[in-house]
């Protein structure tokens, strides 16, 4: 993997994740605890973590309410990226965005297509701005939350919450 330019390593982000499913609990949230906790390694601050049900005013209302915490830098979501009937996470999201990073969901298909396949064409990955906040959407299988962790969100994690701030 290429890192095009260093990052501030002493920069903490603060983020929160959310796991969209009817059915994980906490315990069971595997992808949940994944995120929190690579998130948590690298050094950033988780300042909240819920679950909602795959519905689009659930997904919309928690991240309106994130929001109103201007010291939140981004927000990661997993699951509900699929084309199932009840997966509603990109529904509920798209028309939120201010602006789309439309390369996310490009690579993110790239780099599952490469470990699983012509079935990545089914995820609906997606990340961009919403209101000062970065927001990625991943699908909620553990190993999808890893491939989107280590190859796209991680590397560019510090970089893209310090361009949104302007710093």
């Amino acid at each position: 993997m290429v890192i095009p330019h260093p990052d501030q390593e002493s920069f903490v982000v603060q983020c929160a994740v959310i796991t969209v499913s009817d059915t994980r609990t906490p315990e069971t949230d595997r992808s949940g605890q994944l995120i929190q906790q690579e998130l948590i390694n690298k050094g950033h601050q988780i300042k909240a973590y819920f679950i909602v049900s795959d519905d689009p005013q659930q997904i919309t209302q928690q991240l309106q309410q994130l929001a109103e915490d201007l010291t939140l830098n981004v927000v990661i979501f997993s699951g509900g990226t699929g084309i199932a009937p009840r997966d509603t996470t990109y529904d509920a999201l798209v028309g939120l965005l201010d602006k789309t990073l439309p390369g996310f969901g490009e690579l993110f298909r790239f780099l599952s297509y490469q470990e699983i396949g012509s079935r990545a064409m089914a995820s609906r990955a997606i990340a961009g701005v919403y209101q000062h906040l970065l927001i990625f959407s991943v699908p909620g299988s553990s190993n999808a939350v890893k491939l989107a962790l280590e190859q796209l969100i991680l590397p560019e994690l510090i970089h893209l919450t310090q361009q949104l701030r302007g710093s």
